[in-house]
């Protein structure tokens, strides 16, 4: 066997077993376990705002993974999720290296797109699973402190105010991106429509569009708050999740606003429950 052919029999073993039938179990137990969080955080802000935005929890993924430890069995439940979370990173990782599913999956964009995914799940996987081994400070950690903290040490750097703008601006573009997508409702193809009862593709079309859009004005509030913190050069402008929907309550709408939102971040945790039913892995 010449040196070519043997690189080319390993490649082809190292994709199939990226499109194996564990790897799409892990990403199937990854949407599941988004799907947790976001229903967790969806209830954590509820609770928020009916206490008036001052109280009722951290509703964040910080205070997601605080509330399962607190449960009965708290401790492998969070060792569940961390692991489904792996299952996801590693997923996310073959995407990378091989390609997503479809016509376009192969395109360099996707696979960039995919390899940042992938060190996101990554990371959320290691600080749950830090959390359930006794490191309390890794997985329940404030987003707001560490936005705060990142965007102080930010500013100080020089051209820290254009660095820390342009990601505000990245932020808030990425929100109103993932906005308009569920709107469109591209995420159509991603799942085997086909397969979905008439019923089941108006309960997953509602779930989409709702929880998308919710999802993708949290994340584009929270950039704006990022771009403000750099014009006024203040870093205590900068919020995580919790502060961004604690805000919320705070238009003129009054904690109502809140309320929708938490219902459409819980409505984006049963998309995340239909994606692990019907995503094509």
């Amino acid at each position: 066997m010449t040196p070519r052919s043997a690189t080319k029999r390993a490649q082809g073993q190292a994709e199939r077993a990226a499109n194996s039938t564990a790897v799409a179990a892990g990403a199937r137990a990854g949407f599941v376990a988004r799907g947790v969080i976001y229903m967790l955080i969806g209830v954590l802000s509820l609770r928020i705002a009916f206490s008036g935005g001052g109280g009722g929890g951290q509703a964040d993924r910080g205070g997601a993974v605080a509330e399962i430890a607190h449960k009965p069995f708290g401790t492998v439940l969070l060792y569940l999720l961390g692991t489904a979370l792996a299952g996801m990173a590693l997923w996310r990782l073959s995407e990378a290296a091989f390609g997503q599913a479809g016509p376009d999956g192969r395109k360099a964009s996707k696979r960039a797109m995919a390899a940042g995914r992938f060190v996101f799940y990554g990371f959320v996987s290691y600080s749950v699973l830090s959390y359930a081994a006794g490191d309390e400070g890794s997985g329940s950690g404030s987003s707001d402190k560490s936005s705060q903290d990142v965007t102080a040490r930010a500013l100080d750097w020089p051209g820290g105010q254009w660095i820390v703008g342009i990601v505000g601006v990245a932020v808030a573009a990425a929100g109103v991106w993932i906005a308009v997508r569920a709107l469109m409702r591209k995420f159509h193809k991603h799942l085997t429509m086909s397969e979905m009862s008439k019923n089941a593709r108006k309960a997953v079309d509602c779930v989409g569009v709702f929880g998308g859009t919710a999802r993708g004005a949290v994340f584009a509030v929270a950039g704006a708050f990022a771009l403000t913190a750099a014009v006024q050069h203040e870093p205590g402008r900068a919020k995580g999740m919790d502060d961004t929907l604690r805000a919320f309550t705070g238009t003129p709408a009054g904690p109502w606003l809140l309320v929708l939102t938490a219902l459409g971040l819980m409505a984006f945790g049963v998309f995340s429950w239909a994606n692990a039913r019907w995503r094509k892995v």
